[in-house]
């Protein structure tokens, strides 16, 4: 996910610096998608004004954001990652969405998930149309400003924001994507055909 939207924004002008566990393998991806620079996570947390995309995997993710010790009070962080699990299960069920729990390990963060419904093949078209229109990014959270940026973000790379409610319902968007990847790669159907056209969805 970080190679596939970095390497978008990077193509959208965007300053892109890349932070990992791995800083070796954070060079390579730095290089390869033209970021200005690479380095820790910390670094990346503190790198320039704009967003901050957590791309690490769920159960890592919780506890490298909570380990940063405040570089990330402030910032907009886009969490594009999903609790799903063997089986195509919820990780999260019953208890506070993946977004939620990273914005608690993270005081202060101004958290929107977003870009987690398409598989990371998705999100390197450029830009991703499908039958004549955009692609349709559910946005979600709390702090208006941080949600503008992210919608901008999403323009960015060919795609129309949706906005989803607050962060309060980022787990709604979880588990459709937990129930999408199921169909998709589980079932190999077509979920596309399981949602009408607006205009026969009934409003009673």
């Amino acid at each position: 996910m970080a190679d596939a939207l970095g390497a978008q924004w990077v193509r959208a002008g965007h300053e892109v610096w890349v932070g990992g566990r791995d800083e070796g393998r954070a060079a390579v991806l730095a290089g390869r998608i033209g970021a200005v620079g690479h380095g820790s996570l910390r670094a990346a947390a503190e790198f320039g004004d704009g967003a901050v995309l957590n791309a690490l995997p769920y159960a890592a993710g919780i506890g490298v954001v909570g380990g940063l010790e405040g570089a990330l009070r402030g910032r907009v962080v886009v969490d594009c990652g999903n609790p799903v699990g063997a089986g195509f299960a919820l990780l999260t069920e019953g208890g506070p969405s993946a977004a939620e729990r990273l914005a608690a390990a993270a005081p202060g963060a101004r958290v929107v998930k977003a870009f987690n419904l398409c598989h990371e093949s998705v999100w390197r078209l450029a830009p991703p149309v499908f039958d004549g229109r955009r692609l349709a990014v559910p946005v979600c959270g709390d702090d208006e400003a941080a949600l503008g940026v992210v919608r901008e973000l999403v323009r960015d790379i060919g795609c129309v924001p949706y906005d989803a409610g607050g962060l309060g319902r980022a787990g709604l968007v979880e588990a459709t994507a937990a129930l999408l990847i199921g169909l998709w790669v589980g079932a190999g159907v077509d979920a596309q055909a399981m949602v009408p056209p607006v205009g026969q969805v009934g409003h009673g």
